[in-house]
């Protein structure tokens, strides 16, 4: 998935918790923010409105963090 860079002004519990919860997961505070983000887009009702052919929606893009996420959590554990 394509990235890009951005400044965002967030206020310091915010990301502590976000730090806290990326480090948890192993990611760093960029992609959990990411994910967060979508997710919340999602929970809230955004759906992607986009008018290319097979283009994923919102959901699509929650479903595969979770099984991104899951990977990763597996080839940690198998890294020991």
């Amino acid at each position: 998935m394509a990235t890009r860079k951005v400044t965002l002004s967030l206020d310091t519990s915010a990301l502590e918790f976000a730090e806290r919860a990326a480090k948890a997961d192993g990611i760093s505070v960029s992609s959990w923010l990411s994910k967060a983000a979508r997710r919340e887009a999602v929970r809230t009702g955004y759906t992607q409105r986009c008018t290319r052919p097979g283009a994923p929606d919102g959901t699509d893009l929650a479903a595969s963090d979770e099984a991104e996420l899951a990977a990763a959590e597996a080839e940690l554990r198998a890294q020991g």
